[in-house]
C-alpha cells in the first residue's frame, strides 16, 4: 500500500508555526508522504517567532522535497492527483475567508481548489483572532461544505482575545484519518 500523500498548506498564523511544524514531522514518521506549500507571506515574512528562510530551509529538510511557494506550481496538484488529502496549517480568518468564498489568489488557495478537483478531503487546523467575529460565517460557510473537515477548536484566550479561536493541533493525526474516511473528528468545538 503506497503511503497517503498529504498536502501540507502553511498560511501566516506565525505564531502556530511551531505547533504546525511539530504535527507535520510526526505525519513523516508516521508514514505520510508531505507535501509542503506555502502562502507568499508564511514563506517570505521573518518575524519573532523565526526568519522566513529558516522556517523554509527547515521544512524543504523535514519533507525531502522543495516547498510549492507559486499559483503556477500548486496549479497541478489536482489534474496530477499529487494529494490524497489537503491539510491547511494553520488557516487564517484571511485563507478561511478565501476558500469560503472561491477566491484563488495564493499557492495555498490554489493548492486548496487544485486538490478539489479530486472531490478528495480538505482539512483545516484554524488560527484566527476573529473567528468568532467576521470570521465565523466563513467557517459557518466550510462546516457546511462537502469535502472540508475541521481539526477541532477552542478560544485560545476569551477573555483577552475573546473573538480568537485556534485548533488542537495534538489533533492534526487523528483529524487527518478521520478526514480520508470522510468523517469529521468530533467534538469539533472543544
Amino acid at each position: 500500500m503506497n503511503s497517503p500523500k498529504v498536502g501540507f498548506a502553511i498560511c501566516g498564523s506565525f505564531c502556530t508555526f511551531s505547533k504546525a511544524l511539530e504535527q507535520m514531522d510526526i505525519l513523516i514518521k508516521s508514514g505520510y508522504e508531505v507535501i509542503p506549500i506555502m502562502s507568499f507571506n508564511a514563506g517570505s515574512i521573518d518575524t519573532r517567532f523565526g526568519k522566513a528562510k529558516d522556517i523554509c530551509d527547515r521544512i524543504e529538510q523535514s519533507c525531502q522535497r522543495d516547498i510549492i511557494k507559486t499559483i503556477k506550481d500548486a496549479e497541478p496538484i489536482g489534474p496530477q492527483k499529487m494529494t490524497d488529502i489537503m491539510l491547511v496549517a494553520p488557516c487564517t480568518g484571511n485563507t478561511l475567508a478565501k476558500l469560503a468564498n472561491a477566491v484563488t489568489d495564493t499557492p495555498v488557495t490554489m493548492a486548496v481548489k487544485s486538490h478539489l478537483r479530486q472531490q478528495k478531503p480538505v482539512l483545516l487546523s484554524i488560527a484566527t483572532n476573529d473567528a468568532l467575529g467576521a470570521s465565523a460565517q466563513n467557517i459557518g460557510k466550510l462546516l457546511n461544505t462537502r469535502h472540508y473537515y475541521f481539526v477541532p477548536f477552542r478560544q485560545d484566550d476569551p477573555f483577552k482575545k475573546p473573538n480568537s479561536l485556534v485548533a488542537d493541533f495534538t489533533l492534526i493525526p487523528q483529524s487527518l484519518q478521520m478526514a480520508l474516511d470522510e468523517k469529521q473528528l468530533q467534538p469539533v468545538i472543544l
